[in-house]
Order: structure tokens, then C-alpha cells, then sequence
């Protein structure tokens, strides 16, 4: 049995939340709403893993270069702020859907550095770090010798050093480094209290979704991508950090990789109660799609025999549920959901 949970519940708290920081209910002047809510001061001055980021003025014009950062920027009401996306690994959260189609998609994965500067940005949001390594699109410092500002997530660095961009973790993720990019992303574009309002609202469906639970009996695997040599959470990313909410034991959480590569024969040896599938929309190698991981667990002669297999304890989350972001808590909701259906691994 495949568990997939609805995202309708939290997509309709979400909408609501989206309406009202975007003033929906009472109609404001576009000059008005662009200005935000003069709670904040510039310059802002932010500290962002080991840089210090002016922000000259609240940004008119800022280009998101990741799925999770986007989802952020949505959900605070800043559509009309946008001015281009990229490197999607799924569908937009169905209640961002409508705003989500007033901005432009650069490129499905990352943009080239023209395309991005093409669109005269003022800001540059990334959720991983090797949008701004050396290969990616561009670094930071030529970013910043262009006058354009960057911002990287707070839950991709570790002491000043990106963990995307080449770094590791030296302590396991938490859901404080995202409420932290909520907050700081909210006071850059001069809505703080559309900020504190997601944060609320995320931290209230996190404390449902964990009512009742206790998965301290079982044991977790999360395989994200690749057939030949499996993608799996280790102990110290945002999947471990699903694991360690609902208290199950990640049984790669010895690995300090936020996804490490491994090996069918170690995956089959440490024998997971349960096995957390991604479904990714993307493309990119064969085993990406859900069915393509289960056809694989199924025929695979190392695979096929284990319990977790034989039994159908997949639970299925979508890429952007297993990478810190806002749809953490969905992978949450999706994950407690899931594990309440298989007594029979208890």
C-alpha cells in the first residue's frame, strides 16, 4: 500500500493566510501595497551565512532560484515583487498555484547567469547554496559587484558555509532555521507581520499533525532519487528531521551527508520497518517517478524479499516535502498519516 496524503487541509489555511497578507478582503492601491508596511528600516543590514547583505530598499523586482524560496515569497503575498522562478523539482503548492502563474519561469532547473540578469533583479533568493558556488549560475560576489543583493537560506548553512554549496552539517536540521528565513525574508520586503503569521500558522500544523504520535518503534528509510546507487537521508537533513519529529529511527542517521549515496546491499541490510519513496515531477534520471521506485523494489532480487517491500510499506512524499521548506510540515502531515496505517510494522 502507497500512502499519499491531501494537501487540502493546510492549502486552504495557507490560501487564506496568502488573501489576507495581500490585503484581498480590503482593496489597496498597487503603489500602496508595494511599499509594505513601513515597519522596517533601510538599509537593512542581515546577516546570511557568513555575509553581510544590505538591502537598500524594500525589492521591487527579485528573482527566486529555487522551488522552496519561491513557495516562501508566495505565501508572504509577494507575486507582484517577482520577477522570475526556477529549478522546480514538483508542482507548485495548489493554493500558490493562481499567484504562482503571474511570475515567470526562468528555467525548470537553474537559469543561466544572462537569463537571470535579464530580468533587472533587485533581490536573488536561493534555497541551496550551488545556485552561488562556482558552476552554478553565479556567485555571490558577482552578484553583489552588479549592485543585486542575494539571500540563502538559513536551513542550507552551517557556520557561515553552505552545506549545498559543498559544506556539512555539524548538528542535525531543525525548523528553526526556516522560520528564520520566514521572518528575515518577511522584514526584507517590509511585511513582518505577514511573516510571523506563516510562521504561526506552520508551527500550528506542525503541533496537529504530532499530536498523538509516537513512531518510536519503528525504523525509516527515505530514498529520494536513483536506481543504481540510492539517494537516502542521512542524519542531519530535513528528511532526518521528519524522522525525528514522529521519534522513528532514521536507519542511515549514522551518515553525515544531508543525502548521501549508498548501496542496495546496505539499504536491504539495514532493513527499514518502513520506506519513505520521493515522487518527483522532475525527469532528471530514471527511478525520479514513484512508480518507477516501487516497479524497482519489487522486481530487484536484493529488494524484493524485504519485509518493508513485501508488506507495501511505501509512503510516498513529494521532493519538495523531503528538502527544508515550507512543505516540510506538509511532509510532515503526509509522513504521520502514513505511518498511522501500518499497524502490522508494530
Amino acid at each position: 500500500m502507497v500512502i499519499r496524503a491531501s494537501l487540502a487541509a493546510g492549502a486552504s489555511v495557507l490560501l487564506l493566510l496568502a488573501a489576507a497578507g495581500c490585503g484581498e478582503s480590503e482593496p489597496v492601491p498597487e503603489q500602496e501595497a508595494a511599499a509594505g508596511e513601513g515597519a522596517t528600516e533601510y538599509p537593512l543590514v542581515v546577516e546570511n551565512c557568513g555575509r553581510e547583505v544590505t538591502i537598500e530598499h524594500a525589492p521591487q523586482r527579485a528573482v527566486s532560484l529555487d522551488q522552496g524560496s519561491t513557495e516562501i515569497l508566495l505565501s508572504l503575498g509577494l507575486e507582484d515583487r517577482m520577477v522570475g522562478t526556477a529549478s522546480w523539482t514538483d508542482p507548485v503548492r495548489e493554493d500558490l498555484a493562481e499567484a504562482n502563474e503571474e511570475v515567470p519561469r526562468l528555467a525548470d532547473e537553474a537559469p543561466s547567469w544572462e537569463v537571470a540578469l535579464d530580468t533587472d533583479p533587485d533581490l536573488v533568493t536561493a534555497s541551496f547554496g550551488r545556485h552561488f558556488a562556482q558552476g552554478g549560475v553565479a556567485e555571490r560576489s558577482r552578484f553583489e559587484e552588479t549592485g543585486i543583493p542575494t539571500y540563502l537560506s538559513p536551513t542550507d548553512c552551517d557556520g557561515g558555509t553552505s552545506i549545498n554549496g559543498g559544506g556539512t552539517r555539524t548538528a542535525p536540521l531543525t525548523l528553526d532555521p526556516l522560520y528564520q528565513e520566514i521572518r528575515e525574508l518577511a522584514e526584507i520586503f517590509d511585511v513582518p507581520s505577514r511573516g510571523e503569521d506563516l510562521v504561526d500558522e506552520l508551527e500550528q500544523r506542525r503541533q496537529a499533525a504530532l499530536e498523538g504520535v509516537d513512531a518510536s518503534d519503528l525504523t525509516i528509510a527515505f530514498w529520494f532519487a536513483d536506481l543504481k546507487t540510492p539517494y537516502v537521508a542521512g542524519g542531519r537533513g530535513s528528511a532526518n528531521l521528519l524522522a525525528d519529529e514522529v521519534g522513528a529511527e532514521n536507519v542511515f542517521a549514522d551518515e553525515e551527508d544531508d543525502w548521501p549515496a549508498t548501496t542496495w546491499e546496505a539499504f536491504v541490510d539495514r532493513d527499514p520497518d518502513v520506506i519513505v519513496l520521493g515522487d518527483l515531477s522532475r525527469e532528471r534520471a530514471p527511478g525520479d517517478k514513484l512508480q518507477e521506485k516501487i516497479d524497482f523494489l519489487e522486481s530487484d532480487p536484493l529488494t524484493k524479499d524485504m519485509e518493508a517491500v513485501e508488506e507495501e510499506r511505501f509512503i510516498a512524499l513529494h521532493g519538495a516535502e523531503m528538502n527544508p521548506s515550507i512543505r516540510t510540515v506538509d511532509g510532515l502531515e503526509d509522513l504521520t498519516e502514513g505511518l498511522g496505517s501500518f499497524e502490522d510494522a508494530r
